[in-house]
């Protein structure tokens, strides 16, 4: 059976997109190949052996687009408020917290932030089907 491994983003400052990852989510670099045009920065979590591979493009200097195919990446905490309230004291910003319901039954708590270059990432509460 195939194994999800990474996800990789385009980034256009790799030390503050490691420290954004850092601080917000504790990831860490795991491994890091420099090429002479381009480096591939990988970091993990602790929590799982899911990377996110940051792609630093070294001749750009112009913001990446994400078009309208990309929607968002997902993270999963015990405690909601501790996380949105560790994200604000570092000058990030999330959307406030907000509720998914279906009839009324509660399916989850999130809140959205955004990392340097513009990637949404969504912040839920583990609870049900989020975990």
């Amino acid at each position: 059976m195939p194994k999800i491994i990474h996800t990789m983003i385009r980034v256009l400052d790799p030390e503050r997109s490691k420290n954004f990852y850092r601080e917000g989510f504790g990831f860490a670099v795991s491994h890091q190949l420099d090429f002479p045009d381009f480096t591939l920065v990988y970091l993990r979590s602790p929590e799982n052996d899911f990377e996110i591979e940051l792609t630093h493009n070294h001749d750009r200097t112009e913001p990446y687009t994400h078009g309208d195919g990309y929607g968002h990446y997902a993270f999963v905490t015990d405690d909601l408020a501790s996380m949105h309230a560790k994200l604000t004291a570092l000058g990030h910003a999330p959307a406030a917290i907000k509720e998914f319901k279906q009839d009324e039954a509660l399916l989850a708590q999130f809140f959205f932030v955004v990392d340097p270059d513009g990637y949404k990432i969504e912040v839920l509460e583990k609870w049900g089907h989020y975990h």
